[in-house]
């Protein structure tokens, strides 16, 4: 197996993008070469199977989809619950590929019990960490509270990314206003 880590990250991004545009059956290692454009047989240097190249795939994600260090640095409050949602959601509809691909994984992860284990793993992680940085960032509410803003937002997100019209009629600020007033006590 191959070893150079910018490759393999260029690699695991090109996944992303087929796997978001062509869904799990058009990932292939030459759909993957193609996209990072590399000769052929790049891809399967890197990446002993295709469950391999899934759950790889399903880390990248969480990766690219993490908020940057200087947004969850400032002072914990109500209404800053309220930006960092609406800061993910402008991340998530501004950068569709890798929720799509995370999409993509989870209906891959009902086939393929590896690849449940291992995204399980990984979404479960990303949970505990937001719960503890939530709580040691002194926000209001605990564990109950940010798991039904996760619930929530990704229920939003799967609408606003699928068929956007179902909820053409109000705007994410008004619905995350709405979420974190109900969730979290003032």
């Amino acid at each position: 197996m191959r070893q150079n880590p910018e490759r393999r990250t260029a690699l695991t991004d090109a996944a992303i993008t087929v796997l978001a545009r062509e869904g799990a059956r058009g990932l292939t290692y030459r759909a993957v070469d193609v996209e990072a454009d590399v000769p052929p047989g790049t891809t399967s240097n890197y990446f002993r199977n295709r469950d391999q190249l899934l759950g790889e795939v399903g880390v990248r994600v969480h990766e690219r989809l993490s908020a940057p260090a200087d947004v969850m640095a400032e002072s914990p409050s109500h209404d800053r619950v309220g930006v960092l949602l609406g800061e993910l959601m402008g991340r998530l509809t501004a950068h569709r590929e890798p929720y799509l691909a995370l999409l993509e994984l989870r209906l891959e992860a009902t086939r393929r019990p590896d690849l449940s284990a291992e995204l399980t793993k990984t979404i479960r992680e990303g949970i505990d960490m937001s719960v503890d940085w939530h709580i040691a960032a002194g926000m209001p509410g605990g564990r109950p509270e940010v798991l039904l803003m996760y619930l929530a937002l990704t229920g939003l997100t799967v609408e606003r990314l699928t068929l956007p019209e179902v909820l053409a009629d109000v705007t994410d600020k008004e619905i995350i206003r709405i979420i974190v007033d109900r969730v979290l006590p003032s």
